[in-house]
């Protein structure tokens, strides 16, 4: 599995940041970095947590 971010939704709030650090982060000009895309099963429910607390729904977790 892996996540995906979808650049035209996403803010940069920062909401995916503070629920999956080892995946997200908010640089200094408030953009969304995306710092790995496998989730490993020991990593899903965090990932799932951050696609379902984004507002903008900017977050998917798709099958490889």
């Amino acid at each position: 599995m892996k996540v995906t971010v979808d650049f035209g939704k996403c803010t940069g709030l920062g909401i995916c940041e503070s629920l999956a650090p080892d995946f997200f982060e908010v640089n200094d000009s408030g953009e969304l970095v995306p710092l790995k895309e496998d989730i490993d099963p020991d990593e899903l429910q965090a990932v799932e947590e951050a696609v379902a607390g984004c507002p903008t729904e900017a977050l998917r977790i798709v099958n490889d």
